[in-house]
């Protein structure tokens, strides 16, 4: 090994001089050193005539370049590659990366050595004597003879290159290396401390537009789309390591009315409040997210749903405690669901969190405190509970797909053959199901039903026969389950492949809800033939007048009725008088003559 003396005295090792000697120790390195190894490599080599070899050019621009097109997850991960790049180039005692925090007011340096030990520092930029600080002061480069500005008493005097990292016109930090040459091998130190400074740049960069994304700017708590990254990677952990996960589902209660009274500023600080309050009470690795405009959803980790339901109520009595001025008491209705005993499913244990949210908020308050509702806690045929799984089905049907109907219907089925279930629960859950497709024919179903019911006292029909009609009134859509939202919901005409679609509700409701249910196969012919016209233009059979079934007669009058009342994205409902109107207008081509002449005497005293 040949050694040169620094400026002190001290030795160091250095590349000897081009010649034989160096050839044959590269030659005999390639019979222990892999073919791939960079450093070894002749080919990959520059030299320098006058002090020998200096760099391995190529090979650094090369795994810059697959440093540039690789998938660094952080930070650190790119400082090891860094490193390694600069070690596998040059024969250096030691190479560092520090970076300036505006925070503190000083350079967090990382320092590595060639034995791959890691020690931090860090260089107050109010030491304007230190070359680090010089150098990030003046953008400059700056070559020394010394090392105590490093403050680390193990390394010896080398020569030492200390070059500013330059991104966007900014120093945003430095890059150190020790090398006896780095004079003559200043550009392509320069060439990496340029890419050292872009790509942690635009990492930070990249990082803060994911931050934001993923943060609510009002409560500073998980974005709902932050939250939902969160919750597949929990629910992913709790698989692999067999844990319970469970979802708490927070709901401020009278929000919209304080925002209509108080305005909107004084529903953003209940908000905020309740953020604040849940970020302090929540233990250290459970997770809050702003779920929707007043709802806070937490994820609490290797938590069973009696553990959750305690912390719940520790969260309540906590919000419970704050008052706010012309408010009160701040109060949240609030629904849990654990993975996997309520579902293995991350959609559907949302959703059962919302139902139970739901049947909070109607159940209200005992002894001033919020109902806490697990979704294990209650029967899902119970009347509080299908109107709150109509809730969360009106909310966020777009999210749900048509996957989660059919599994309803099929429950419907089961549960009606091992339980016993009424009837009448069965079809009035069904129908809160389909009415909730569609916010502005929410209630539909239940108008129609009674609208039909009506009719058909109005002339004398048997009792049996009154409630038969009813009940398939207010089934007469549930075929609308398999048809798209985006025809459902289409503000103008329907297309002719769109229509087609739509048309076919009526047979989707008998194949697939009325024919696999014993107790409902009698309702058919209501359901199946409610479209059908007196002029035989109507579907799916295309049936005249006297093929058509008096119950789907009247069912029809009364959905007719109805659908000329009720708002619609593209106009508001019609009065009464105008209703009545059209009716008359139809009745005998597409209506029955004689029902629509005794509908329109009761209409008035059937309301909206």
């Amino acid at each position: 090994m040949v050694y040169n003396k620094s400026p002190n005295n001290s030795m160091k090792p250095v590349t000897p001089p081009l010649g034989q000697e160096k050839l044959v120790s590269k030659v005999n390195a390639l019979t222990t050193t892999p073919a791939s190894s960079h450093i070894n490599n002749p080919q990959n080599l520059v030299f320098n005539n006058e002090k020998g070899t200096t760099l391995s050019y190529k090979y650094v621009v090369d795994e810059l370049i697959k440093l540039l097109n690789s998938n660094i997850n952080s930070i650190n991960d790119f400082y090891g590659k860094i490193y390694s790049i600069i070690h596998q180039s040059i024969d250096s005692s030691f190479y560092a990366i520090g970076f300036y925090k505006e925070t503190s007011g000083c350079i967090n340096l990382r320092l590595q050595d060639k034995l791959g030990n890691n020690y931090s520092t860090k260089v107050f930029l109010k030491d304007t004597e230190n070359p680090i600080v010089r150098v990030f002061n003046t953008h400059e480069p700056l070559f020394i003879e010394r090392k105590d500005f490093l403050k680390l008493a193990y390394y010896k005097n080398y020569s030492t290159a200390i070059l500013p990292l330059i991104s966007v016109n900014k120093c945003i930090g430095v890059l150190i290396v020790e090398d006896a040459y780095a004079r003559q091998n200043i550009s392509l130190y320069s060439l990496v401390a340029n890419f050292i400074a872009l790509y942690v740049h635009n990492f930070y960069l990249m990082e803060k537009s994911d931050e934001y994304a993923n943060t609510d700017r009002l409560t500073m708590l998980f974005s709902h789309r932050g939250f939902q990254e969160m919750l597949t990677r929990e629910l992913e952990r709790a698989n692999i390591n067999k844990q319970k996960t469970s979802v708490i589902m927070m709901d401020i209660c009278n929000i919209t009315k304080i925002n209509r009274e108080f305005g909107h500023a004084k529903g953003d600080e209940v908000i905020k409040l309740v953020a604040e309050k849940v970020r302090q009470n929540i233990r250290e690795g459970d997770i809050a997210g702003r779920y929707g405009g007043d709802e806070i959803a937490l994820i609490l980790p290797n938590t069973s749903v009696e553990q959750a339901k305690y912390i719940a109520e520790y969260l309540t009595y906590s919000l419970s405690c704050c008052f706010i001025d012309d408010i009160g008491p701040i109060k949240v209705s609030v629904g849990v669901s654990t993975y996997p005993d309520c579902s293995e499913d991350k959609e559907k244990l949302l959703i059962l969190a919302e139902q139970a949210m739901y049947i909070s908020q109607a159940k209200g308050y005992k002894d001033g405190m919020s109902a806490i509702i697990s979704s294990a806690d209650f029967n899902f045929w119970d009347d509080i509970a299908l109107k709150s799984y109509a809730e969360v089905v009106s909310k966020r049907h777009s999210q749900l797909g048509i996957n989660y109907e059919e599994e309803l219907l099929e429950k419907f089925n089961k549960d009606h053959k091992q339980s016993g279930t009424k009837i009448w629960d069965i079809a009035t859950s069904l129908a809160a199901a389909i009415d909730a497709k569609d916010p502005y024919t929410k209630g539909h179903s239940t108008s129609v039903s009674k609208y039909a019911e009506a009719l058909a006292r109005a002339i004398n029909l048997p009792e049996n026969e009154v409630d038969r009609i009813t009940l398939g009134a207010l089934l007469h859509d549930v075929g609308k389950i398999g048809i798209p939202e985006t025809v459902l919901k289409k503000e103008g005409p329907l297309s002719d492949e769109e229509w087609a679609i739509m048309k076919q509700h009526p047979v989707i409701g008998t194949e697939k809800v009325l024919q696999p249910n014993p107790a409902l196969r009698d309702l058919i012919p209501i359901v199946k033939y409610h479209h059908e016209r007196i002029d035989g233009r109507g579907y799916p059979e295309g049936l005249t007048n006297g093929d058509i079934p008096l119950a789907a007669k009247i069912v029809a009058v009364a959905d007719t009725y109805h659908a000329l009342i009720s708002d619609r994205p593209y106009r508001k409902g019609m009065n009464i008088e105008k209703a009545v109107s059209i009716l008359e207008d139809i009745a005998g081509t597409q209506l029955d003559k004689d029902l629509v002449r005794t509908f329109v005497q009761i209409a008035p005293s059937l309301g909206v």
